[in-house]
C-alpha cells in the first residue's frame, strides 16, 4: 500500500484509462478471474478507468449512476448523495436530517433525482435483479470525500450480490477506513492522507460527456 501525507510527488497516471490499466493488474489475481464478476463504473469519471479494466481482464462492463447533492452556491461541497433503490447518504452523521430537509426544501434533491433517472436510462444501468449473485466490482477515478461512493455501496448492498469490491486508483486514507465495512474487498493503488483533489494525480483529467461515456461502454478497448 502506497501513501503520501499531503500530495503526490508527481502525477501517477497520464489519464483515467492509464490508471485503469494499472488497477487491472492489481485486480488480476482473484476477482479478475471470476466468471461472475461484473465491473460497475460510477459515471462519468469512473467509466474510462473501468473500461481499461474490462479490456485487460475480459470482464463485462456496466454503469451504476450516483449523484452528489450540493448547494448551488458551493457546488464542490457535497452535503449528500443519492443512488438507485432510494439510497441516500448525508454529511455529518446525526446532522444528516438537517441537510436532507434543506435539500428537499430548496429543490436540490429533486433536481438530482431527475438527473439520476436520466443517467440511469442514458447509460443503461442494470436493474437490481440483474446483479443478484454477481461479484460486483465498483470503480471510480478516485475518492476524496466518499459521499457518492458510499451512496453507491449502500444501494448495491440491497441487491444480494455474491460479493462487493471497491476498486479505485487513489483514495483518502480516512475515507478508506470508513468505506471498508461496506465492502468485501477494497483495492486501491494509492492511499493519501487528507486527499484534497483527485485531479492532481492525473496529467489529464477532463470532464467527460455522455457521448464519451457511451463510447467507452461500447468499445472498452479504445482509449479516447
Amino acid at each position: 500500500m502506497n501513501g503520501w501525507a499531503h500530495s503526490p510527488p508527481h502525477p501517477l497516471w497520464r489519464n483515467r484509462y492509464g490508471a485503469g490499466l494499472a488497477l487491472a493488474e492489481a485486480c488480476r489475481e482473484g476477482i479478475g478471474r471470476n466468471s461472475k464478476a461484473l465491473l460497475l463504473a460510477l459515471p462519468r469519471g469512473g467509466v474510462p478507468v473501468a473500461a481499461a479494466m474490462a479490456s485487460q481482464l475480459n470482464l463485462p462492463l456496466a454503469t451504476w449512476s450516483v449523484r452528489k447533492i450540493a448547494d448551488p452556491a458551493e457546488p464542490e461541497v457535497a452535503i449528500g448523495a443519492i443512488a438507485a433503490a432510494g439510497a441516500m447518504v448525508w454529511r455529518d452523521g446525526e446532522k444528516g436530517a438537517q441537510w436532507a430537509a434543506m435539500a428537499e426544501r430548496q429543490g436540490w434533491l429533486q433536481i438530482q433525482q431527475k438527473e439520476l433517472a436520466r443517467r440511469q436510462q442514458a447509460f443503461g444501468d442494470p436493474a437490481p435483479e440483474q446483479l443478484r449473485n454477481r461479484h460486483l466490482i465498483v470503480v471510480d477515478d478516485g475518492i476524496a470525500t466518499g459521499m457518492t461512493a458510499k451512496a453507491a455501496l449502500v444501494s448495491l448492498g440491497k441487491v444480494d450480490a455474491a460479493s462487493l469490491t471497491l476498486a479505485i486508483p487513489v483514495i483518502d486514507s480516512g475515507v478508506a477506513k470508513e468505506l471498508a465495512p461496506w465492502v468485501d474487498r477494497l483495492q486501491a493503488l494509492a492511499y493519501v492522507d487528507h486527499l484534497s483533489s483527485v485531479s492532481i494525480w492525473y496529467q489529464n483529467f477532463p470532464q467527460l460527456s455522455d457521448s464519451e461515456v457511451l463510447k467507452y461502454l461500447k468499445h472498452p478497448d479504445i482509449n479516447n
